[in-house]
């Protein structure tokens, strides 16, 4: 016996509207998470709204770091705050990148904090006027395989707590001896 009774085939109509829109919803959340978590195309450090330096103890003694107690560089040839270094230079030594105000933390001085425009219009860290660096041969805290270097026009530098380059100390002789 035929049924006069709609509700079945009108039912049917109303959710696959719904399931359409929520498998589109959810598919539109899936590709934002994947746009949102995968990592950075470039060498650059990492940019988070708020980057941390902070200082550590080393051989060279108080240095300025990255959150992950990277070393932080400063490069001889830049001048007036502006960075000197990008392209291949940038590869080698990745400037610190921010999204947000650079925090100071465990013994680094917030006054000394900045940022500074870059060509590619990425904000880079600064610390007493400085723009900071890492460099990719450092691959665990602590090390300072970049300090002293001269690459790419100039001379690379660890930063002491003070915003200024750390000055190897050599032993003077003892006294009475020498000439």
């Amino acid at each position: 016996m035929p049924s006069n009774d709609r509700t079945h085939g009108t039912r049917a109509a109303v959710t696959s509207p719904w399931l359409v829109a929520t498998a589109a919803a959810l598919g539109m959340l899936a590709v934002l998470a994947f746009l949102l978590l995968r990592p950075a195309a470039s060498n650059a450090a990492p940019a988070t709204a708020g980057t941390v330096v902070k200082t550590a103890q080393i051989g060279l003694g108080r240095i300025l770091v990255n959150s992950r107690g990277h070393t932080l560089y400063q490069f001889g040839k830049d001048k007036n705050g502006k960075s000197a270094c990008a392209g291949k230079c940038a590869t080698f030594w990745p400037p610190l990148i921010t999204s947000g105000k650079p925090l100071a933390a465990a013994g680094a001085r917030a006054s000394l904090l900045g940022t500074t425009k870059r060509a590619d219009g990425r904000m880079q860290v600064t610390y007493n006027h400085h723009p900071l660096y890492t460099f990719v041969k450092d691959t665990k805290k602590g090390q300072t395989n970049g300090e002293g270097l001269t690459a790419f026009g100039g001379k690379w530098e660890a930063n002491s707590p003070a915003g200024t380059k750390i000055e190897k100390h050599t032993t003077p002789p003892a006294p009475g001896y020498g000439p």
